[in-house]
C-alpha cells in the first residue's frame, strides 16, 4: 500500500481550494504569534529541568540511593549473613538430631516390622477369608438376580398389555387428529395475525421514513455535510498550522536562547574571565611569591628544627635508659657467635673429616 502523503509535502498547489488558501494565512500567522510564546516558556522550561536535573535531583537521587542501602538494604543483609543463616543451619542440624534421626530409627526398627506383621496377617489369613466370604456373595447374588428377572418379565408384560396398548390406541386415533385440527386453526390465526402485524409495520414504516428519517436525511445531506468538511478543512489546516507554528517557534526559540547566552557571556562571563585573568591572576601569583612562599619555607624550616631538636631528646631518652638499665643490670655479656653455615663448594665432605655437629671432632 502506498504511504499516504503529509499534508503540504508532495501535493501540487492547484489541487486546492480558494477556501483553503483563504483559510491557511491567517490561521498560520495567528497560530504563530500565540505559539512563539508558549514554545519558547517550553524550552525554558526544559532547560530549566534538565541543570535542576543534573545539579540537583541526580545527586540528591544518588545519595537517598546510598542513604536507602545503608539504612534498609546492608543491616538485612548482615542480619541474613550473621545472623539468619547461622541459626538457621543450626535448626536445621538440631532438626536433624532430634526428627529425622529418631524417626528414621523408628521407622526402620519399629514400624517396619511391625507393616511386615500386618502384611503376613494380610496374605494368611484376611485374604483367604475375604475370598470365601466373596464366593457366598456371588452364589447369593446369583439367586437374587434370577428372581428379579422373572418378576421384572412378569412387570414388563403386564405393563404393555394394560397401559402402553392401550396409550397407543389413543393417540393414533384420538389424539393425532385432534392435534391436526387444532394445528390447522393455529396456522390459520398465525397467517391473520402475520397479515395484519405486515400492513400495521408497513404503516408505521412510511409515517416513520415520512416524518423522521427523510427531513434528518436531508439535514444531513444538505446542512451537516457541507458544514462539516468545512470544519474538517479549518481543523486540519489549524493543525497544520500548529504543527508549523510549533517548529517555526523552536527555531526563534532557539535563536533567541543563543542570544541570550552571547549577551550573558558578554555582560558576565567575559569581564569575570578578564578580571580573573589580568588582574586576580597577577595578584595571586604576587601573593604566592612574597607572602605563601617564604611563609612555606618558614614552617618547612620551623618544622625541620622541631623534628631535630626531637630527635635529640629521644636519643638523649635512649642514652639515659640505657645508662640507667646497665647501672641496675650490669653490662649485657655479647652472645659468641658459631658458624653453623654449610661447608664451601671449594671443600667437599671425606670420610676423615665431618661438619655434622655429632662427628665433629
Amino acid at each position: 500500500m502506498p504511504a499516504r502523503p503529509v499534508r503540504g509535502e508532495g501535493r501540487p498547489a492547484q489541487g486546492e481550494g480558494c477556501l483553503v488558501v483563504a483559510i491557511r494565512i491567517p490561521v498560520r500567522i495567528v497560530t504563530l504569534v500565540l505559539v512563539v510564546p508558549v514554545r519558547m516558556v517550553w524550552d525554558a522550561l526544559v532547560v530549566g529541568a534538565r541543570f535542576l536535573n543534573g545539579t540537583v535531583l541526580r545527586p540528591a537521587g544518588r545519595a537517598l540511593l546510598w542513604l536507602g542501602r545503608a539504612v534498609f538494604v546492608w543491616p538485612f543483609v548482615g542480619l541474613w549473613r550473621y545472623v539468619a543463616v547461622p541459626v538457621g543451619k543450626g535448626l536445621a542440624w538440631l532438626g536433624k538430631v532430634c526428627v529425622v534421626v529418631p524417626a528414621g530409627w523408628l521407622y526402620r526398627w519399629v514400624l517396619t516390622p511391625v507393616g511386615h506383621g500386618f502384611g503376613w496377617v494380610y496374605r494368611r489369613v484376611l485374604t483367604p477369608v475375604g475370598h470365601a466370604v466373596v464366593w457366598v456373595l456371588r452364589g447369593v447374588g446369583a439367586g437374587i438376580v434370577l428372581v428379579v428377572g422373572a418378576v421384572y418379565h412378569v412387570l414388563g408384560v403386564l405393563a404393555r398389555y394394560l397401559v402402553a396398548v392401550p396409550a397407543l390406541w389413543l393417540y393414533r386415533w384420538v389424539l393425532t387428529p385432534l392435534g391436526h385440527a387444532l394445528a390447522w386453526c393455529g396456522r390459520g390465526l398465525a397467517w391473520c395475525a402475520r397479515m395484519a402485524v405486515t400492513g400495521v409495520g408497513t404503516a408505521l414504516y412510511w409515517t416513520g421514513r415520512v416524518l423522521f428519517v427523510l427531513p434528518v436525511l436531508a439535514l444531513w445531506r444538505w446542512v451537516l455535510a457541507p458544514v462539516g468538511r468545512v470544519l474538517a478543512v479549518v481543523g486540519a489546516e489549524v493543525w497544520a498550522a500548529l504543527g508549523h507554528a510549533w517548529r517555526v517557534a523552536g527555531h526563534i526559540s532557539l535563536a533567541v536562547g543563543r542570544a541570550l547566552g552571547r549577551l550573558l557571556r558578554l555582560v558576565l562571563v567575559e569581564p569575570v574571565r578578564w578580571v580573573y585573568r589580568t588582574v586576580l591572576t597577577p595578584v595571586g601569583h604576587a601573593v604566592r611569591d612574597t607572602v605563601l612562599r617564604p611563609a612555606a619555607e618558614a614552617a618547612r624550616g620551623a618544622g625541620r628544627a622541631v623534628r631535630q631538636a626531637l630527635g635529640s631528646a629521644r636519643a638523649a631518652a635512649r642514652q639515659a635508659r640505657a645508662d640507667v638499665r646497665r647501672m641496675l643490670f650490669g653490662e649485657r655479656v655479647p652472645a659468641r657467635d658459631v658458624d653453623r653455615r654449610e661447608p664451601s663448594g671449594t671443600e667437599g665432605r671425606t670420610l676423615g673429616s665431618s661438619t655434622t655437629a655429632l662427628t665433629k671432632d
